[in-house]
């Protein structure tokens, strides 16, 4: 009889050949053009399973200030009180998720929208640091054959980072962490992290020029001697979060640029890889 753990790894053997996770905030995914929405769909065509798991931070920010509770961030984490999580869990596996599902049924694709707390899919435990940030989570495994399962019945995953423990309590999952265990738990190496810019930018000669590729140190250098600042920061430590496990490397793109996807799954050479 075939374990669990069996069945995971076998799963997740599977997926990792035929599979990519890509990680998108909800923001940025909304603004994308429907030529983006296009190339998944075919790619989903071509016998290519993308997973999708989104973010959706500014989203969850304005619903919280319509409704009058304040927005706290700890070292980058937002504090999620039970009646923030009431939001973060709205937001992300509702409006958020659903409005993506739309746009690549409207391109002629086929989406599934779950969160993590579906199935239990998404399996957390408190951070380290939850008496200062409240019910945020860290991923302690993830369902692949799950997501399997919903490839099997030809559907593209989507899903909302919000997990769940064996109690039933869910938490408040990072997109970057959540999109890297998934990323891990199916087995692939690689990770596409879809952005509003062309990748990682360094003057060169005088001229600012897209770095094709970095490593994780060449970053934290980048950042300390100031070449990369501002809102490129949190774009490129969130590419950073993403390797983990067994995701060796990530790519930043534009998810503007024509057929940005296929472009890089065939190997060309766009935006900029993030090595270990």
């Amino acid at each position: 009889m075939e374990t669990l753990e069996q069945r995971d790894a076998r799963v997740a053997d599977h997926a990792g050949r035929q599979s990519f996770v890509m990680k998108c905030g909800g923001s940025t995914l909304a603004a994308l053009p429907d030529s983006f929405f296009e190339d998944l769909k075919q790619l989903q065509a071509s016998g290519i399973q993308t997973v999708i798991v989104h973010g959706g931070g500014p989203a969850i920010s304005e619903n919280l200030e319509k409704l009058g509770i304040e927005t706290e961030f700890v070292n980058g984490l937002r504090r999620t009180t039970e009646a923030v999580l009431d939001v973060v869990e709205m937001v992300l596996a509702g409006s958020i998720n659903k409005q993506i599902v739309r746009r690549i049924q409207q391109s002629g694709g086929r989406a599934l929208g779950i969160s993590g707390v579906d199935g239990g899919l998404i399996q957390a435990q408190p951070v380290a640091n939850s008496d200062a940030v409240g019910w945020v989570g860290d991923v302690t495994h993830v369902r692949s054959d799950i997501i399997q399962g919903i490839a099997a019945m030809g559907y593209m995953p989507v899903i909302a980072p919000v997990g769940v423990d064996p109690s039933g309590q869910r938490y408040n999952i990072n997109a970057d962490t959540a999109a890297g265990a998934v990323a891990s738990h199916l087995g692939t190496d690689r990770m596409i992290v879809v952005t509003d810019v062309p990748g990682i930018m360094k003057e060169i000669e005088g001229a600012k020029q897209v770095l094709p590729v970095v490593t994780v140190q060449q970053i934290e250098d980048m950042i300390a001697s100031g070449d990369i600042y501002g809102g490129m920061i949190p774009k490129v430590k969130a590419a950073v979060g993403c390797i983990q496990g067994d995701v060796r490397e990530v790519v930043i793109v534009n998810g503007s640029e024509p057929m940005v996807l296929s472009r890089v799954l065939q190997g060309e050479t766009i935006g900029t890889r993030i090595v270990k």
